[in-house]
């Protein structure tokens, strides 16, 4: 790795800390950075109001952006590379939609179920299996076409078909559903950070470290893709197992985060292209590590914006990401002319 990339790498790591720090700082209850330092490296047998809130509360939320911004930021990189295609994102695919489904499916369709049954099955749990299992079969309808057809261009026109097709499923299910049903659909969709526990962060740490593995391991087939197809054949890439690696990649990091933290929006478009900026290079072996830094900067700033000072009203994540992300795509298409990839 080149010098200038080492003090480029410095930068983005002292910022993610100070971002971290910042962002368990805010909220409802404001908390001193010295209260925070001390509730890292002080052990007491009891702890204070404000030291359980950090424990509780602001960490698992700060530690939730760094995966959502990083893994989002990670799938898009790897669809772009994929598809060849600027505008390529984790939604490509229909693994977000196919999550969404499987949301909708569970609070839209629980009117059938009705009573005390419904109720006991809308949970949070049941939220999370029923988008994994959404995005679970999206992906494995996703493998068996990329097993049939060769053309990735057909694979990204048939994800987008597959999501068309589970946002009429959901269309239909809120046509019949009721107003409170209605309600909570939309705010799961928003989008959340802050409605995890320790054990629910485990397990989306476990997920997301499984996908960013496929990733890693398929750096060298990314880096040739650019080249060409007959190019990667000529080094010895077998495309259609890397094909298959990295889409298992994608499904892993999208469909994991949508499911514990909603449908986020513009990440996964935007943060490749503002690394390649930055950066100025094509090459995975940075563009990976590097991507992984800015996203979860960028999610931690959204939630900073997010979470409203001395306030206990919180908003919507994924209306944040979208005010930020729409306007660097704007800004990249417009001011810079064209995309570096």
């Amino acid at each position: 790795m080149k010098t200038n990339y080492k003090y480029s790498f410095l930068f983005l790591l002292i910022a993610l800390i100070l971002c971290f720090i910042l962002n368990i700082s805010l909220g409802s209850v404001q908390i001193s950075f010295s209260t925070i330092i001390d509730s890292f490296l002080v052990k007491s047998s009891e702890f204070s109001n404000q030291e359980y809130i950090i424990q509780n509360y602001r960490l698992p939320k700060a530690i939730t952006a760094i995966l959502v911004g990083s893994g989002l930021g990670i799938s898009g990189l790897l669809m772009q590379t994929l598809f060849k295609n600027p505008l390529a994102g984790p939604f490509v695919l229909g693994i977000t939609s196919g999550a969404s489904l499987g949301v909708a499916l569970v609070i839209l369709g629980s009117s059938v179920f009705g009573g005390f049954l419904a109720t006991f099955l809308i949970s949070k749990w049941s939220l999370v299996i029923a988008a994994s299992l959404g995005s679970f079969l999206v992906l494995l309808l996703v493998i068996l076409v990329s097993n049939k057809v060769r053309d990735t261009m057909a694979i990204l026109i048939i994800g987008l078909m597959f999501g068309s097709i589970t946002a009429a499923i959901v269309s239909v299910l809120s046509y019949f559903s009721t107003a409170e049903q209605l309600q909570q659909y939309i705010f799961w969709g928003f989008g959340s950070l802050g409605d995890l526990d320790w054990n629910e962060v485990t397990l989306f740490l476990i997920l997301y470290s499984l996908g960013l593995l496929f990733t890693i391991a398929s750096i060298k087939a990314l880096n040739t893709l650019l080249l060409g197809d007959n190019y990667a054949k000529s080094l010895g890439i077998n495309l259609k197992r890397s094909r298959l690696i990295i889409i298992l990649a994608t499904s892993l990091l999208a469909g994991t985060i949508t499911a514990f933290a909603g449908p986020i929006a513009f990440i996964g478009l935007a943060i490749p292209h503002v690394t390649r900026q930055l950066f100025k290079t094509s090459n995975h072996q940075v563009l990976i590590p590097a991507v992984l830094l800015i996203g979860a900067i960028i999610m931690l700033i959204c939630d900073c914006i997010a979470q409203l000072p001395n306030s206990e009203y919180t908003l919507p994540i994924n209306a944040i990401t979208a005010l930020i992300g729409a306007p660097v795509v704007i800004w990249l298409l417009v001011i810079q002319r064209k995309m570096i990839f």
